[in-house]
């Protein structure tokens, strides 16, 4: 008997998969910052918890006690019966349901999951903690730790990068996939948990691994895994290895270049329909992982070279020119700037003025001529007649501002003109009106 494989193609849905904890934080992401849509947690399916959506991507769901002190930073969730103290700082996290989070505490990047008591003075940066978890006071977690359900970290205790903490000892002997999977649910699994939370165990390790008065094992890694853990935690990627990895890719590239064999795309003959489409869709797809790069560097205070490694990045992965980094970006930018005030026009100059202020640098290195910068100029005329009509009327404003910023030169503003009048065609009339004074 033969057999079968039967599968269904998703053309414009979202799917993904999670095999590590890199893409759940990944997915996670992609959830709060919907590009899941309608699978958002806005989104109610039944009428248990409503949640809301609030600006910068914030959603709080009911029943939630929080100080006036304290803050939520954007894209995270709270859940509902959950308390937050004073001058507690939450940033692009999760928090689950019922969970009692202390004053002067620092949360950023992680993942809390339901009842979880966080005490005064505790640090946290990207790191999962399960259900039931107790963080007494002072308690530090560096980047990519995960404690499993019930541990308790003790007073002022420093749990280390990438550990993994259990209420169950570590087996002396690995197992094979077959035992593990068959194994006894009574196999002391339940009861060194019993144990544990009862208090009843002497273990000195315990203490000495978890801190005064906590409870748990941290599981120990060989040295090659503990090399490799990185790359399957929710923790950013060190500066050492982003740096590592984009080099290897030019490395790789180059190679591939140099290699007699290689055949240049242009080369490649598809027929005209499929190759436009293809260039579309490509198109859509790398303008979008731009923007959610530019957003996380914004929301999480990334430093302008790794972003830029990022985007270099994703313009090896996409084939991309150097000219649609530069308009990728610059489209992140005013949308930012178009996010952040919709008041008036002054309002809507004064926040270009800043975002370019601050961020214009990163366009800098795909800025290589003149006609890279009129690409720039075509975007921005773009968004005028699309989806930023808000800053048609504004255009020669926001085109001293670029030239003010050293973004864009004389010299290509007087191109783009000549370029316009010579193509002057209907979709083009709004801004040719705003045109005048340039």
């Amino acid at each position: 008997m033969g057999y079968k494989i039967f599968t269904h193609e998703i053309h414009s849905s979202y799917a993904a998969r999670i095999d590590n904890f890199r893409s759940y934080d990944s997915i996670s992401k992609d959830i709060i910052q919907r590009w899941t849509y309608p699978l958002v947690p806005d989104v109610q399916f039944s009428i248990n918890n409503a949640t809301k959506l609030e600006r910068h991507g914030i959603y709080r769901a009911s029943n939630i006690t929080q100080s006036r002190s304290s803050q939520v930073g954007p894209f995270t969730y709270i859940g509902k019966d959950t308390f937050i103290g004073n001058n507690t700082i939450i940033s692009n996290s999760v928090v689950g349901d019922g969970c009692k989070i202390g004053s002067n505490v620092a949360i950023d990047g992680c993942y809390i999951w339901n009842n979880v008591t966080i005490q005064d003075g505790c640090k946290l940066r990207h790191a999962i903690l399960c259900d039931g978890v107790v963080m007494k006071s002072g308690a530090v977690l560096e980047p990519g730790v995960v404690l499993s359900y019930k541990v308790v970290v003790g007073q002022e205790f420093v749990v280390p990068s990438y550990s993994k903490v259990s209420l169950l000892p570590q087996p002396v002997k690995q197992d094979s996939d077959e035992e593990l999977e068959y194994a006894d649910s009574n196999s002391g699994i339940i009861e060194t948990t019993n144990t544990l939370e009862n208090g009843d165990s002497t273990n000195d390790c315990v203490v000495s691994e978890i801190g005064k008065n906590g409870r748990g094992f941290i599981w120990s890694m060989s040295e090659v895994d503990h090399e490799e853990e990185w790359r399957h935690s929710v923790a950013p990627i060190p500066d050492s290895k982003l740096i590592e990895l984009t080099q290897a890719v030019y490395d790789d590239l180059e190679a591939l270049i140099q290699d007699d064999s290689f055949l240049p795309l242009s080369d490649v003959r598809e027929s005209d329909t499929e190759t436009d489409d293809d260039n579309r869709d490509e198109s859509q797809y790398f303008e979008k992982e731009v923007e959610a790069t530019f957003l996380r560097g914004v929301n999480e205070n990334v430093k302008d070279d790794h972003i830029i490694l990022e985007v270099n990045s994703l313009r090896l992965s996409y084939n991309m020119a150097l000219e649609n980094c530069a308009s990728a970006l610059f489209y992140s930018m005013m949308k930012l700037a178009l996010d952040v005030s919709r008041n008036t026009g002054k309002d809507l100059v004064k926040s270009t003025n800043d975002v370019i202020s601050q961020w214009g640098k990163l366009l800098k290195p795909y800025l290589n001529g003149i006609d890279d910068e009129i690409e720039v100029i075509l975007k921005f005329e773009e968004m005028c007649l699309e989806s930023g009509k808000e800053f048609a009327i504004l255009f020669v404003q926001i085109l001293h501002v670029l030239y003010d910023k050293d973004i864009i030169q004389e010299e290509a503003i007087l191109n783009w003109a000549r370029l316009k009048k010579s193509r002057l065609n209907e979709g083009g009339v709004e801004v040719k009106k705003n045109m005048v004074g340039c």
